[in-house]
C-alpha cells in the first residue's frame, strides 16, 4: 500500500503577480526554479513513481526530482488544477484582476455549472480528484512523488478528512472554507498513506 508525497509547485509566474495567457502555460520564477531544486534534495529515498500534472509549472517542479532518480518511471496524470474562469476570459489577466470573478463563482454556488467553454464545474472537479484517489490506490508501488497544485491538494485532503455524502451546494461550499482555510505554500505539501483500504494524512 503506497506512500504518498503531495507537492504544490513552486512559485509561478501567475502567483508572483504577473498577467498570464492560459492556466496550462503558466512557468516557473526563478525562485520557483530554485525551490524545484530544493525539492529534489529533500528526498531521503528514491520515489518508486513520480507523477506530475500536466501543466508547466507542475512539469518543471518535478524535473529536478526526475532527474536526481532517472530510473524512477515519470508519468503525467490527469491532476490538473482546478480551472473554474472559461480561459478565453481570463487571457492576458492577473490574479488581482481576476478576483472579481473568483467572488462571484463561489458565491452562485452550484457544483454543476461551468463558467464557460474549457472551465470545469466543481462537481467534475471533485470527480477528477477521487479518481486521482483511486488510482493511487491501486498502485503497487511503495513510495510516490506527486508534483501537483493547490486547490488540487486541498481538495484530496479534503476528501480525506471529511468526504461528502453528495456533491451539492452545502458540499461546494464546505469546500471553500476548507479551501480558503488551509492554505499550502509553493513547494510544499502533505503526506498521505493507505491503511486497509482509507488515506490517512501524517
Amino acid at each position: 500500500m503506497p506512500t504518498v508525497r503531495f507537492i504544490r509547485h513552486g512559485e509561478s509566474t501567475a502567483n508572483a503577480g504577473a498577467a498570464s495567457q492560459a492556466p496550462a502555460t503558466i512557468a516557473l520564477t526563478a525562485l520557483g526554479e530554485q525551490q524545484a531544486r530544493v525539492l529534489a534534495t529533500s528526498f531521503i529515498e528514491a520515489p518508486e513513481l513520480i507523477v506530475s500534472s500536466p501543466f508547466l509549472r507542475a512539469r518543471q517542479t518535478a524535473a529536478p526530482t526526475a532527474a536526481r532518480y532517472s530510473e524512477t518511471p515519470l508519468e503525467i496524470w490527469p491532476i490538473e488544477e482546478f480551472t473554474y474562469l472559461a480561459p478565453e476570459r481570463c487571457i492576458n489577466t492577473t490574479a488581482e484582476q481576476r478576483r472579481p470573478w473568483v467572488a462571484g463563482y463561489w458565491h452562485r454556488n452550484d457544483p454543476r455549472v461551468a463558467d464557460g467553454n474549457g472551465a470545469e464545474c466543481f462537481a467534475d472537479f471533485i470527480a477528477r480528484v477521487t479518481h486521482a484517489l483511486h488510482r493511487l490506490a491501486a498502485r503497487p508501488e511503495r513510495f510516490i512523488a506527486v508534483f501537483g497544485h493547490g486547490q488540487f491538494m486541498k481538495a484530496m485532503r479534503w476528501l480525506i478528512e471529511s468526504p461528502p455524502r453528495h456533491i451539492d451546494s452545502a458540499a461546494m461550499q464546505a469546500f471553500r472554507t476548507a479551501d480558503l482555510a488551509g492554505w499550502i505554500d509553493n513547494g510544499n505539501g502533505y503526506v498521505a498513506r493507505l491503511h486497509q483500504q482509507h488515506w490517512r494524512l501524517d
